[in-house]
């Protein structure tokens, strides 16, 4: 067999493709962060969650890079910059992160303050969202984007908020929506920037085609638009309208999609200026998609374009729709927060233990063993010595059959249940067996299916110390696609095939489809278990959404969460520490006493004291471990 390497390990679970510029691996086989790209600075995964341990902070934990999340917003300002230069725009770009994509406060903070030089603004879709970023936006250029269903209170409240010196744009989502901004305006005496969101006939592509489009959510059809605008210039608020907005999707994955969108909505942009509204901005929506897999296509877990590819047809699109109009061109504006969150932040969890990586010794044959038995004796020694695959073929066929027979015979009575365990474990050791010549054989060696298909008939189960409803949600809802890998061991072949299953008493709560270039298998190469050695398993790129999404399924509450910045010495400093949910804050969530639940117990453990059913010293011991998992995290203690 040919040597493996650390490299060998990294190309295998695409880390070479979709970790670049943030993660790599090093030659101890560990993944390494470089949370500043190419400008240097590498930590070592493996012993920063040791340390991270070291500090109280127990698994599963969540490490959020605080200089990842910022060099992805200086990269796509400088896409955006680059191409503006390039193709002589006249205009500029301005983005804003959509709050709804991780409300974590740290994280609205860090955008915020790393994104002033550019006026970053925020997006915010509800009431909540919007006192957030009333809160943090204090840059009087930084654009406030208020989306989503609008009442009256939301309305006066961005009015107001424009005498404070901020930049709210109320965009239009629904037709009903302008009557209240003109009741609004008016009874205030003010008004707000007054955005429009246009549904646009082009259709996007992949698991969220479906949201845009005609029959879209949010946005107003054209009839609709042009009865806002006329509503407007009547109520005197056209003057006001600075801005037109539309969304393709989450996740574009296709490149054309949004040049299509792009050349409707910069007709849409022309033809309100020729109505009289004074405009100034174009927000392209979201849909800046992440090469999730590394494949580099039009996949779901993939892009076909860069975020270079992104901001060019961007610019070159609107500039070519307006100034053959003699149209002035917009200040562009992209709400691109799955770009930007996604990289920042890496989910270690480790695994307890595996199911069918337990290497029992086969017991000796008995005097009086059964014939079915001992036919899967001879058929383990078959291949044993055998030499050819038609020999392995042949013996595993056998040995199927011989398994079959000795369930039906148990069915029926005639073999007890240690006999019908020995047959399963006997059939186990025949493909153990035949799995280890396989990997033994050259690259591109011609292997019947019924064989090469065998390991993953012998994949085990891996069990993981993580909830997949509070933590990743998204694997569940809607199949999305996150890398995943041991963050150890990479300069060590993997010898295993296995799958996830978490906490949960829910099946499905388990991690069972990974990237595979551009395809999902639903096995993953995986290590044996070595007794008293931990084996942590990193999800990446999963920065977006998964936070603000997990629920309390089984009521296991959120995870212990580290923010990291490197130093210039090359150290690192942890800059803001956040713990995970105890059990006394997930039962008080669900509207539980955790005090009355302790008392309840302790008068319990005293009538039990009184009938003789528990000593003392054992109530005592009882009411400490509850009084203690009152004050734990929702998660398995080591």
């Amino acid at each position: 067999m040919t040597t493996w390497t650390a490299a060998d390990g990294a190309a295998l679970y695409g880390l070479d493709r979709w970790g670049e510029p943030y993660f790599g691996v090093n030659e101890r086989g560990h993944v390494m962060v470089q949370p500043r790209g190419e400008r240097g600075g590498a930590l070592d995964l493996v012993e920063l969650v040791g340390e991270l341990q070291g500090r109280g902070l127990g698994l599963p934990l969540l490490i959020r890079f605080d200089d990842i999340l910022e060099d992805r917003l200086e990269r796509l300002h400088a896409a955006f910059e680059r191409a503006i230069a390039q193709y002589g725009y006249g205009g500029r770009y301005q983005g804003v992160f959509p709050v709804k994509c991780n409300q974590m406060r740290h994280v609205v903070e860090q955008l915020v303050d790393s994104g002033r030089r550019w006026h970053f603004g925020l997006e915010a879709g509800s009431k909540a969202e919007l006192l957030i970023a009333l809160s943090l936006l204090s840059d009087p250029e930084a654009l406030l984007i208020c989306n989503g269903t609008k009442d009256r209170r939301y309305i006066e409240t961005a009015i107001l908020a424009r005498r404070l010196g901020r930049q709210p744009v109320v965009v239009l989502e629904q037709a009903d929506e302008v009557g209240r901004i003109i009741e609004a305006s008016q009874a205030l005496g003010a008004a707000p920037l007054i955005g429009i969101r246009a549904r646009l006939s082009s259709r996007s592509s992949g698991r969220w085609g479906s949201s845009v489009g005609e029959k879209a959510k949010f946005g107003l059809s054209l009839p609709d638009l042009l009865a806002s605008v006329e509503a407007l210039r009547e109520a005197g608020l056209l003057g006001e309208l600075r801005l037109l907005h539309f969304h393709v999707g989450s996740q574009i994955s296709d490149i054309a999609v949004l040049k299509d969108a792009l050349q409707e909505a910069g007709q849409i942009y022309v033809e309100l200026t020729r109505l009289g509204a004074p405009m100034g901005f174009l927000d392209v929506g979201g849909g800046l998609g992440v090469d999730y897999d590394g494949s580099r296509t039009a996949s779901a877990a993939s892009t076909n374009y860069s975020l270079q590819n992104y901001a060019n047809d961007v610019v070159a699109t609107v500039r070519e729709c307006c100034e053959p109009h003699g149209v002035a061109v917009p200040t562009l504006v992209s709400e691109s927060g799955r770009a930007l969150a996604s990289h920042f932040s890496v989910l270690v969890f480790d695994v307890l233990g595996a199911e069918g990586q337990h290497s029992r010794a086969l017991p000796g044959p008995e005097a009086d063993e059964p014939l079915i038995l001992r036919n899967l004796r001879i058929s383990l020694a078959a291949i044993e010595a055998a030499s050819e695959l038609e020999q392995w073929q042949e013996a595993w066929n056998d040995a199927l059959k011989f398994k079959d027979d000795a369930l039906a015979a148990f069915r029926l009575g005639y073999l007890n249940l240690p006999q019908r365990a020995l047959a399963e474990q006997l059939t186990a050791a025949c493909g153990q067996a035949i799995a280890a010549r396989l990997a033994d054989l050259p690259a591109g060696a011609v292997v019947p299916d019924e064989l090469r298909l065998l390991p993953a008939t012998l994949a085990a189960t891996y069990y993981a110390n993580l909830s997949i409803f509070r933590s990743a949600p998204d694997t569940w809802a809607i199949d999305q696609l996150f890398p995943v890998l041991p963050i150890q061991r990479l300069g060590e072949r993997p010898t295993a095939l296995g799958s996830f299953a978490d906490l949960t008493c829910d099946s499905d709560g388990k991690l069972a489809r990974f990237i595979d270039r551009g395809q999902v298998k639903s096995l993953l190469e995986l290590h044996t278990l070595r007794p008293g050695e931990p084996y942590w398993i990193g999800l990446f790129l999963a920065g977006a959404y998964q936070e603000v999404m997990g629920n309390l399924h089984n009521l296991f509450g959120s995870t212990n969460a580290v923010h990291i910045r490197l130093q210039a010495s090359g150290g690192y400093t942890v800059d803001h520490v956040v713990r995970g949910d105890t059990n006394a804050a997930v039962l008080k969530a669900m509207e539980h006493n955790p005090e009355l639940l302790l008392e309840r117990l302790r008068l319990a453990s005293e009538e039990a004291i009184g009938n003789g059913q528990l000593r003392i010293d054992e109530a005592s011991r009882l009411m400490a471990h509850l009084e203690a998992s009152l004050g734990q995290t929702t998660y398995l203690q080591s």
